[in-house]
């Protein structure tokens, strides 16, 4: 086999594309979104070599028109779980021992064909499938996951590049990394394509084989994900995608002696549930497992007195209402200042006044519907309490209709108390609590800000005072693993803000970075002696 120290292509992020009115990009993709709509697909699962279907089906729906079906997929159970293990344990010899630069050479081609010829496509499944806007969906499921890819592999090969400093004279020190023993079960959430598509293949990069579940409301975007790996060159096992429920897929994969690790973003409560069973398990595996997760976040901006009205607003109700709030990072809590609350209000109506909400192909709807009816129910809930507290102000939308999808019109509530529900519990929709503090007690409202919530995820702070953002940003240290200054709490981007929190915001392991790629290799250490000693004594032991 040929042998060489290679270089690979340095990772630039993809531009983003713009789909103005007149654009080609902007035909293109809306003759996708019709091509999408008009057939109905028969989605598999993928296990080895096996595109698999079963008698028993899933709906894909839109969640903004939620009678009109995009596809059926196949349901699995506990024993395509276990085939799935068994196919990946299979291909694990062949994939792992295969060289660097061919892994590499497979997710950068993946990267290119999404660059390219599979962008539409996969933006249209992703628009139709999550409802996301032609924005929104461009800048994850083409541009962030492209990124994810392409740098991935540039972290990939700094890995593999980093060696001991010292080899004493007379021997040769070395470090190799060694992929995991056993499989990896990467388990996705419906919100971000990319994290979908990152998660199984950053594992599968340091030479790993993955069981992949992902959320039932994105499985039409996963895919099309696997479409594009198959394409790549991903050889057949290394990656297999289960639709089974969270129940089966952990009773099978928990008890499994080769279950090596787990790559999850999702709810705190399964987290903990899940990393509860690994430690009750822990005598049934070959190894300790790696517990990777992102669990959410209940993420924060504060607004300095000194900070400019108008930056303020944009950055709140972009925080707060793009992707209808459900985001990870999104802004569900603000305090803002009183000197400057009215004229921040003032902007904040005036902009969202200009929101139009409907489904996704309409390009001129900046507000799309929220995933299904589970979230749109708990949602209400929250809003309908609101309406009958005391403490509360509802000053912006408040309305919800689900007779053709699950829209709900973003809401701003004004609370009288910093820890009023929906300041605390994780609310992941458009639902902004804002609580206005006096100028003199912000050194309180920092307190109060740490103290608040379990997760530490993602905050901000506008402000035009320095001293004031110093000490918030050493005084939040611990309350975000993303920090923004005069920004909003939202868009981190690969190679710019590697991505994670910390708290109940999970093990902060940064998507997007060497730091998560290391989690996914075990290191081993080399030393050979070329002129070994022939004599057991050391000089000290000589006579005088």
């Amino acid at each position: 086999m040929l042998k060489g120290f290679f270089n690979v292509p340095t990772p630039i992020n993809e531009p983003i594309l713009g789909y103005a009115p007149g654009s080609k990009e902007r035909e293109l993709l809306k003759a996708a979104l019709a091509d999408a709509r008009a057939t109905v697909i028969d989605i598999p699962m993928y296990i080895g070599s096996e595109e698999v279907f079963t008698e028993q089906k899933g709906k894909v729906t839109p969640p903004h028109d939620h009678q009109h079906v995009l596809a059926n997929f196949s349901k699995g159970n506990k024993n395509h779980v276990t085939q799935a293990i068994d196919a990946a344990l299979a291909a694990k010899a062949d994939w792992e021992n295969l060289a660097w630069e061919h892994r590499a050479a497979i997710f950068l081609k993946a990267a290119d064909l999404i660059a390219g010829p599979y962008r539409y496509k996969l933006n249209a499944a992703t628009m139709l499938g999550q409802s996301k806007n032609a924005y929104q969906a461009e800048i994850d499921s083409a541009c962030e996951l492209i990124d994810f890819l392409r740098f991935n592999v540039s972290y990939m090969s700094e890995i593999y590049k980093q060696q001991p400093p010292v080899s004493p004279k007379g021997s040769w020190n070395r470090l190799e990394q060694r992929p995991l023993e056993g499989f990896v079960f990467a388990l996705t959430p419906f919100n971000f394509t990319a994290i979908a598509g990152n998660l199984p293949t950053s594992v599968a990069m340091m030479g790993n084989v993955v069981v992949w579940k992902p959320a039932n409301t994105q499985i039409y975007a996963a895919n099309v994900l696997m479409q594009i790996f198959r394409e790549a060159g991903l050889p057949d096992g290394v990656i297999n995608l289960v639709y089974v429920s969270g129940p089966d897929a952990g009773d099978v994969i928990f008890s499994h002696p080769d279950f090596a690790g787990i790559h999850f973003t999702g709810s705190t409560g399964v987290f903990q549930d899940i990393w509860k069973t690994i430690g009750n398990n822990i005598h049934k595996f070959k190894t300790y497992p790696r517990i990777v997760g992102e669990t959410g976040g209940k993420d924060f901006i504060l607004i300095h007195g000194s900070a400019d009205p108008e930056t303020s607003s944009t950055a709140i109700i972009r925080g707060a209402f793009e992707y209808q709030g459900q985001k990870c990072s999104a802004a569900s809590r603000t305090y803002i200042a009183k000197s400057i609350w009215p004229k921040v209000k003032e902007y904040m109506l005036r902009d969202l006044a200009t929101f139009k909400m409907g489904g996704t192909e309409d390009f001129g709807n900046f507000i799309n519907a929220v995933i299904d009816e589970k979230s749109f129910n708990s949602l209400t809930k929250y809003i309908e309490t609101a309406k009958t507290d005391k403490g509360v102000e509802i000053i912006a939308g408040g309305n919800y209709d689900n007779s053709k999808g699950y829209f709900i019109e973003p809401t701003v509530l004004v609370v009288d108390d910093p820890k009023y529900t929906t300041m605390c519990e994780e609310l992941f929709g458009p639902v902004l609590s804002v609580y206005v503090y006096d100028d003199k007690d912000f050194d309180k409202i920092l307190d109060v800000i740490d103290t608040t919530s379990i997760y530490a995820l993602t905050g901000a702070v506008i402000s035009q005072d320095r001293y004031a953002i110093e000490k918030a940003t050493h005084r939040l240290r611990n309350a975000a693993g993303n920090f923004y200054i005069n920004d909003k709490c939202t868009g981190a981007v690969v190679g710019q803000q590697p991505f994670g929190g910390a708290r109940g915001s999970g093990t902060n392991d940064k998507a997007g970075s060497m730091i998560n790629l290391l989690r996914w290799v075990s290191p081993r250490t080399i030393k050979e002696t070329f002129d070994p000693p022939k004599d057991y004594r050391y000089p000290f032991l000589g006579n005088d």
